[in-house]
């Protein structure tokens, strides 16, 4: 089974080091603390030299000595990085880009997910791996490849056409509905035969915007087909080991649907890195630990973040002091039950030869060995944290689906980007101290207080009577502007904007004047707006805010509408951030939502809830020392201290977690 407490770990790649470093690597991760590592994952041209034959000899050592100091492994199908003979015989299954070149071999991933020959030759040899090692005692975890869609999300061969085709006639059943489904009357597109219908490859104009929507919704279900069929592959010999992949929830992949891909996991993963150029990029964590928490609808698994630098951002450069563990634990706070690194050893050699690890260039002389060793310590302190869960009563709407569609070209503004929008609605509440879960648009959301919209763009008429319903039942929505406006097959919704939320927003807009960048306008409540601006008339609303200044002034800008039992508001533009925090503080404080905690400004609050305790995160980011009140009868888990008091002092950059009994 997974290591009891907090897994930790990270990428162990020892077949790119001589067998005599093996013995330093495992001394060196116990000295760490280290208690699971993922193997085997880049290792196919080593497992399989040649088709059909096969050496498992370095793989059996290295599980071996792991077991043997016990360390488990998440042994991982090497299917992200074919071999070069498998490109030689087989060079159909080289992906083609949207530009008609096919790319050559020579990194990993480049192969076409909707290859025959490369989902042949990837079943074989995971059916081999699981066979060997379905009863190995190391073997806690099954790895399913790495990183789906990272650099192959897209394949526009011709194989790919088929295989979208044939995607597109289940989910239409005949070309007239998919004709209506697509608008092709519009620019003379109509097709009268399945072969005519191909990629959105590059074309002289704008393509079909559904034609475009549809294939992302394709190449995430090919790449799901694949994950499925090597998961029942392992499944079928190790019916008792969980499977992971690990996902990409992080500000720059969009490409796969991971509400869709969750489900079919016995545990949620994910690969998390930060953008060298965010200020707060504590904020990003945050929103990402607690969208990946959502989708495993509990604990999941940190498998990648890094220690220091990466090595493919323009300027990668180390993290400060404190940085490394303020990080970690603060995925922990956010329902992370495993703390994992790329990698274990800095390669010398490689096209990541740059990117920092648990184990340096410098070695044990360092402080990032320093920083590791320390962060073991922490994580073994708090074992007990491990499967407890976050409550929250406040959900942010988000949709692989909507965001996909947002941001197609030919909007009103391409300055609109979904993540951007839904980070300025998140930052508010998180600096609050609001625990917040996120849910894909159809969810039950009874046990919510509030729910926010900040850009739902797409929304289906099941999804959109959800939500609609949550406020006529008594909860509080907030919607954003240019949410509703088109239906799932990207159609706009006629008769006045914001489409599927008119009638519970009660407002109609009939023009859109979104802002060039730089440009803003005044609200008359105070404060400034950007991006966006629209003529809404009021149908049953009440304005809160109207712009104060143009050729809206004193036109609605946000709006409030009692609706059945609950409260609808409305945001036609997008406020600055404290002009948006006081309006969202406003609008939860009148929802019933509060704090986890009062903390002072700069110290990041989260509870997990145990079956006996609660365990209170208190990250300080600021650059002052803070004093919070917790329970009377509480104790700080990472010095093993009782609490003095009832109050805790955090230092700045600083990490206490309190937990307090019930």
């Amino acid at each position: 089974m997974i290591p009891e407490g907090i897994a930790y770990g990270g990428d162990y790649n020892p077949e790119q080091w001589p067998e005599e470093v093996w013995a330093e690597d495992v001394r060196l991760m116990r000295e760490a603390g280290v208690n699971m590592v993922s193997v085997n994952i880049f290792a196919w041209a080593l497992l399989e030299p040649r088709e059909g034959e096969y050496d498992f000899a370095r793989l059996d050592k290295i599980l071996a000595l792991l077991h043997e100091n016990g360390i488990a492994a998440d042994l991982a199908t090497p299917t992200a990085a074919p071999p070069a003979w498998f490109f030689r015989k087989h060079p159909q299954a080289l992906p083609v880009d949207r530009d008609g070149r096919r790319l050559s071999y020579g990194s990993r991933q480049t192969f076409c997910p909707s290859s025959p020959a490369y989902r042949e030759a990837a079943l074989r040899i995971t059916r081999v791996l699981a066979e060997r090692y379905a009863d190995h005692p190391a073997v806690v975890m099954w790895h399913v490849h790495n990183e789906y869609g990272c650099h192959n999300a897209e394949c526009y061969c011709d194989v790919s056409a088929e295989a979208f085709r044939v995607w597109l006639r289940s989910r239409y059943g005949d070309l007239e509905a998919l004709n209506n489904g697509w608008g092709t009357a519009f620019w003379s597109q109509w097709y009268y035969d399945w072969d005519e219908i191909i990629p959105p490859r590059a074309t002289g104009a704008v393509p079909n915007p559904t034609h475009q929507l549809d294939w992302r919704r394709f190449c995430s279900d090919a790449l799901l087909s694949l994950c499925k069929a090597e998961r029942e592959v392992l499944r079928e010999a190790a019916p008792s080991v969980p499977a992971t992949t690990n996902f990409m929830v992080m500000y720059n992949f969009d490409a796969l649907d991971y509400w869709r891909w969750a489900p079919e996991l016995d545990v949620v993963s994910n690969d998390h890195y930060l953008r060298s150029t965010d200020p707060e990029s504590e904020i990003d964590i945050a929103l990402s630990g607690d969208l990946v928490r959502s989708l495993a609808g509990g604990p999941w698994l940190l498998m990648e973040h890094s220690t220091g630098a990466v090595n493919w951002q323009p300027v990668n450069r180390a993290k400060n002091p404190g940085e490394l563990r303020r990080n970690a634990l603060g995925h922990v706070a956010r329902g992370a039950d495993g703390i994992a690194y790329f990698q274990w050893r800095a390669a010398k050699a490689g096209a990541e030869q740059w990117h920092s690890a648990m184990l340096p260039h410098a070695g044990t002389d360092s402080q990032i060995w320093r920083d590791v060793v320390a962060l073991g310590a922490d994580l073994k302190a708090l074992a007990e944290v491990r499967g407890s869960t976050s409550p929250a009563s406040v959900a942010v709407v988000w949709d692989w689906n909507a965001r996909w569609a947002l941001e197609l070209p030919s909007q009103p503004s391409e300055s609109v980007r979904y993540l951007d929008l839904v980070r300025a609605w998140y930052e508010p509440l998180w600096r609050s101290g609001v625990a917040v879960d996120f849910v894909h648009p159809s969810a039950d959301l009874s046990r919510y207080r509030l729910v926010l919209a900040p850009a739902l763009y797409l929304v289906d008429d099941e999804s959109a009577e959800n939500l609609t319903g949550f406020a006529s039942g008594g909860g509080t929505l907030v919607v954003g502007f240019h949410s509703g406006a088109v239906d799932t097959n990207c159609h706009v919704r006629l008769g006045g904007y914001p489409g599927a939320f008119r009638e519970a927003l009660g407002v109609s807009t009939d023009e859109l004047f979104p802002l060039l960048p730089e440009e803003t306008v005044t609200l008359d409540g105070g404060g400034t707006a950007s991006l966006w601006s629209e003529r809404v008339r009021l149908a049953g609303a009440d304005a809160v805010t109207s712009y104060g200044e143009g050729p809206l002034a004193g036109v609605p800008a946000v709006t409030r509408h009692t609706y059945g039992e609950g409260v609808a508001w409305y945001l036609a533009t997008h406020p600055d951030s404290s002009t948006l925090a006081g309006l969202l503080n406003r609008i939860r404080t009148e929802a019933g939502v509060a704090p986890v905690r009062e903390t002072p400004a700069g110290v990041e609050t989260v509870l997990r809830r145990g079956e006996d305790a609660d365990y209170l995160f208190l990250i300080n980011h600021g650059e002052r020392s803070a004093e919070v009140q917790v329970a009377s009868q509480a104790t700080e888990l990472l010095s093993g201290k009782g609490v003095d008091g009832g109050r805790v002092t955090v230092a700045p950059g600083d990490v206490v977690v309190v937990r307090e009994s019930r």
